[in-house]
């Protein structure tokens, strides 16, 4: 459950609660005081839940439809959430706290926020005082979500300050091929790893990704890497990413290593799907 504002956002992931979901949306209607509820549903239950109980991923259990995406508040931020449709809720809430390490390390940086969606990163990076900041993502939609995020926090004079650019491109094309440099690049792809004969696949990937991006990074860079990869767990995840460090030839220091926050379990018997890990690493060029 996410609450967005006055809208609460249920998504289930395992069919084993949509026989309970009337006592579990009379539960949350009688503890916490809201103005709707939109039930979203992981992809693998939407047919057996619109066969079996008339459900259906988007619908709204109780209240009326939102007209836009649901405006929110993180931290002082000002946010939209396409509750109806946008990916997991409308937003990723569970990346918070790394977002509020990115804010710390982005004054006076050049910053990328690869795999953006609608510019959580960014928004933080510019409101510390990121000089500039490009949003790289391969859906024109969440691009579009990002420039309207950029315009909601024009208030804070990081934000109208800072440079924004967009860019529509596969993330690994892009930074294999642009000869673009940053002081700040943030890595926080979606999942690579679906099941467990997935996992040794992601994880070359993720090296590979990694790769990329230190050669994107200028002198004295940060490197933000994340992983939401239910499959990969945290211990290879984070070796990946420093065999990339050490196989670019630069000297590197490990500035923190963090997981999935305490509101956000990883996955279990109730079905998540989805838990963060991220690696934040200082890179100097060594021996290129």
């Amino acid at each position: 459950m996410d609450r967005y504002d006055s809208t609460l956002a249920l998504k289930l992931y395992t069919a084993a609660w949509l026989p309970r979901l009337e006592e579990i949306l009379a539960r949350f209607q009688e503890k916490i005081s809201s103005e709707r509820m939109v039930l979203r549903l992981s992809r693998n239950i939407q047919s057996f839940a619109a066969k079996q109980f008339q459900l259906r991923d988007g619908q709204v259990l109780f209240g009326s439809l939102p007209d836009a995406p649901v405006i929110f508040s993180e931290q002082g931020i000002r946010f939209e959430a396409d509750v109806l449709r946008g990916q997991k809720t409308g937003f990723f809430l569970d990346q918070r706290e790394n977002r509020a390490e990115v804010e710390k390390l982005a004054p006076g940086r050049t910053v990328l926020n690869a795999f953006s969606f609608s510019g959580g990163f960014s928004v933080y990076a510019a409101r510390g005082g990121a000089t500039s900041v490009t949003d790289l993502d391969i859906s024109a939609h969440a691009l579009a979500s990002a420039k309207r995020n950029f315009a909601l926090n024009q208030n804070f004079s990081g934000v109208a300050a800072c440079r924004h650019e967009t860019v529509q491109a596969d993330t690994f094309e892009w930074l294999e091929k642009s000869p673009a440099k940053f002081d700040l690049i943030v890595l926080d792809p979606p999942s690579l790893a679906k099941r467990a004969a997935e996992r040794e696949g992601a994880l070359r990937a993720y090296e590979r990704l990694n790769a990329l991006g230190i050669a994107r990074l200028e002198r004295n860079g940060i490197l933000v890497a994340g992983s939401c990869s239910a499959q990969v767990p945290a211990v290879n995840f984070f070796n990946a990413v420093r065999s990339a460090a050490r196989k670019s030839g630069r000297t590197f220091s490990e500035l923190k290593t963090s997981q999935h926050p305490p509101d956000h379990p990883a996955r279990g018997s109730v079905g998540h799907s989805r838990q963060h890990r991220t690696a934040v690493q200082r890179l100097q060029p060594g021996l290129l």
